[in-house]
């Protein structure tokens, strides 16, 4: 069984996850820890727990939730991986940030790559990735179907959508893909959003405004 924590970081209140089970492995799901009580914070859970990092996996890479990836690299020696569709985003982290008024380190590109139908594999468990690109092209989600967790990045948000104005992201393909990817799956599947609360695929797919 998952046990996940989330950490609201940085400035823009991005949510990064740590989703660990019972062996105590565990991986880091978009990492945007930013400031250094941050990255203390998400430390002492990892200490605290007893737990073994071995993977960070991003939903995408836009630079609020990658902020943290190369002091987690360093920290604990783990790999990066995300889909391919996605490393532009990697290889213009430093741009991406200034283009929002950040200072941010360069972010080496991913050690592995990942598409899909692929599984994150930690543990006992194994997350499948689902391929939802329009938010960015190389956007992903994590599907636990035995747990009935959905860890969604910024493709769906509580009554909302992720936005489609960035370079590579396209509406259409945003909506076509939550309908005819996402909301086949079960209505109590709970979905753990990249900002702001979680919400589940019932209420979505029937309250969601921009999916009615």
């Amino acid at each position: 069984m998952l046990s996940i924590k989330k950490f609201i970081v940085n400035p823009l209140q991005e949510n990064s996850y740590v989703v660990s089970d019972e062996t105590g492995d565990c991986i880091f799901i978009d990492p945007g820890f930013y400031f250094p009580e941050e990255q203390d914070k998400v430390k002492k859970y990892i200490s605290d727990h007893d737990l073994n990092p071995v993977l960070i996996a991003n939903t995408h890479c836009h630079f609020d939730h990658i902020m943290g990836v190369e002091f987690l690299r360093k920290e604990y020696g783990i790999g990066f991986s995300a889909h391919p569709d996605d490393s532009f985003w990697v290889e213009a982290a430093i741009e991406q940030g200034e283009m929002f008024g950040f200072r941010i380190e360069s972010v080496r590109m991913p050690d592995s790559f990942f598409g899909e139908d692929e599984f994150v594999e930690f543990g006992n468990s194994a997350l499948r990735i689902i391929h939802v690109p329009g938010h960015s092209p190389g956007h992903v989600v994590f599907y636990s179907e035995a747990d009935k967790v959905l860890l969604a990045g910024d493709v769906i948000f509580y009554g909302s959508i992720g936005r489609t104005d960035l370079p590579g992201g396209d509406y259409n393909q945003l909506i076509s893909n939550i309908n005819n990817k996402l909301f086949t799956l079960p209505a109590d599947v709970k979905i753990l959003c990249g900002h702001g609360p979680s919400t589940n695929i019932g209420f979505e797919k029937s309250s969601n405004p921009f999916l009615t």
